[in-house]
C-alpha cells in the first residue's frame, strides 16, 4: 500500500465514522415534535414596576430574586425576545457581568439597545437578543429576568440563566 493509498483509506474512514455517528443523531431529533420549555426553579412573583413607571430607553432598578441581587427592567422601544407589554418591548436582566461579575449600571447604550461595554474587559450584551454576548470575554449570555403583566404591574417571574457568584439564584 502506498502513503497516498494509506491516506485516502484513513480519510473514508474517518468519514464513514462521522456519518455513522451524525445520522442517526439527526433522525432522532427530527422525531421531535413537541417545542422544549426552559427548565426555570420556582420562584416568588414580585411586582417591579408599573407600565407607567417606564420611560423609553430608561433603565429602572429593583432587587431580585434575592436581597442585594440587582437588576434592570427598560422599555426598549423595540420588540426583544422575552419582551412583554404591547410592544413586546419591556425586558429585565441582571445588572452583573457574566465574565467576572463587573457592575454594568450605567452601560446602557440606547443606540443600539445593548448593555456594556463592561468597565472590566469590554463584553456586550443585546437586550433584544436574550442578553446574548455580542463581543467580549463573557461567554454565557446576561441573566434574564422574566416578567408577566398583570394589569399595569410588572412582575418578575424567574431567571433564565445563572446570576454571576452564585451557585444558584434562590438563597
Amino acid at each position: 500500500m502506498t502513503r497516498r493509498q494509506f491516506l485516502a483509506a484513513l480519510a473514508s474512514a474517518a468519514a464513514a465514522g462521522a456519518i455513522a455517528t451524525i445520522v442517526p443523531i439527526a433522525l432522532r431529533n427530527g422525531d421531535k415534535k413537541e417545542p422544549v420549555e426552559a427548565i426555570l426553579d420556582t420562584y416568588p412573583e414580585k411586582r417591579i414596576a408599573s407600565l407607567a413607571d417606564l420611560r423609553r430607553d430608561t433603565p429602572l432598578g429593583f432587587e431580585y430574586p434575592n436581597k442585594g441581587q440587582m437588576n434592570f427592567v427598560v422599555r426598549l422601544g423595540a420588540p426583544a425576545r422575552g419582551g412583554i407589554g404591547p410592544e413586546r418591548d419591556i425586558v429585565a436582566f441582571n445588572y452583573l457581568c457574566t465574565h467576572m461579575g463587573c457592575p454594568l449600571q450605567g452601560q446602557y447604550k440606547k443606540e443600539h439597545k445593548v448593555l456594556g461595554p463592561c468597565p472590566c474587559h469590554f463584553t456586550t450584551f443585546d437586550l433584544r437578543k436574550n442578553g446574548f454576548v455580542t463581543i467580549g470575554q463573557a461567554t454565557q449570555s446576561l441573566p434574564q429576568i422574566t416578567l408577566k403583566l398583570d394589569g399595569d404591574d410588572i412582575l418578575a417571574t424567574g431567571v433564565l440563566g445563572l446570576l454571576y457568584g452564585q451557585a444558584e439564584n434562590l438563597a
